[in-house]
């Protein structure tokens, strides 16, 4: 995967960047394995806005990824294309299982079309391979490992993102996650061998307020351009922010509060935190 550069004939492509999509091998998504995306606008059940920032953009389908791989064990497949998701950071692969079904998953950096991949404790510990934890070597990367048990892929699914294997022992495994934190997770989760594609993502920019808008994300004022009554940090002669911390719409501080819960019946499965 690579970056594209502009010329700066407008102002707005003088600051953009954008990937090239090389390796994308397919543009239309398998009929198959979408379904309608409804846009919610950040708005919940009862169509109070829950979300801000969120509402128009580019209608998009919904890929049927599949991050539950341990229902297709020992059965070969075989990687037919490369595809790009707008829902996601990663890229897809969509793969030809040897029974004709066929299924996507989030596809590891170096995975390239003909690739043979397999999920299942007899797998080889290879780039796309799903074993369970208590099957992968210490210190291998991995990605897309579960939580729990049966549960699908949780953590570690956005472009780039690596984790590894620190230690294991008869019931868990300790695995370091990208944030830094070790946590230790069941031996009978699965992960997926390898990082996760689309390296470049982390050096796009934009380049443009418009682009933005097509992704479905909409402007965000500042609390200290608002009046006090619509924002603590609103008001004043000038411009005065009033000397309070940042903090949100309804108060709550918003720059370095942990808002974890220490009573978190999970909190016993975390060996080190990602903040010391």
């Amino acid at each position: 995967m690579g970056l594209k550069k502009y010329k700066p004939n407008t102002a707005s492509l003088r600051f953009t960047t954008l990937s090239d999509f090389e390796g994308v091998s397919k543009k239309r998504p398998e009929r198959k394995l979408i379904k309608i995306k409804k846009s919610k606008a950040g708005r919940n059940s009862q169509g109070r806005i829950t979300v801000r920032h969120r509402g128009g953009g580019h209608k998009k389908f919904l890929r049927e990824v599949d991050f539950k791989r341990f229902d297709k064990l020992n059965i070969p497949a075989t990687v037919q294309a490369i595809e790009y998701d707008p829902n996601r950071s990663a890229r897809l692969a969509l793969l030809a299982y040897a029974d004709g079904e066929k299924r996507y998953i989030l596809a590891p950096n170096g995975l390239e079309v003909g690739a043979k991949v397999m999920a299942g404790p007899k797998a080889e510990p290879a780039d796309g391979n799903a074993l369970p934890l208590s099957m992968i070597p210490l210190s291998m990367t991995v990605h897309a490992v579960e939580l729990v048990p049966g549960a699908g892929a949780k953590l570690v699914r956005s472009a780039g993102m690596v984790a590894r294997i620190a230690s294991r022992d008869n019931a868990y495994a300790q695995i370091k996650l990208p944030s830094g934190e070790i946590r230790r997770i069941s031996v009978n989760c699965y992960a997926t061998i390898g990082q996760v594609g689309n390296l470049e993502k982390e050096n796009i920019s934009m380049g443009k307020a418009g682009r933005k808008r097509w992704k479905g994300i909409r402007p965000t004022v500042r609390g200290v351009a608002m009046n006090p009554v619509d924002h603590p940090m609103g008001g004043g002669e000038g411009r005065s922010s009033g000397g309070g911390h940042p903090v949100t719409p309804w108060g709550q501080l918003t720059k370095g509060k942990r808002t974890r819960s220490r009573r978190k019946p999970s909190g016993k499965f975390i060996v080190q935190r990602r903040k010391k």
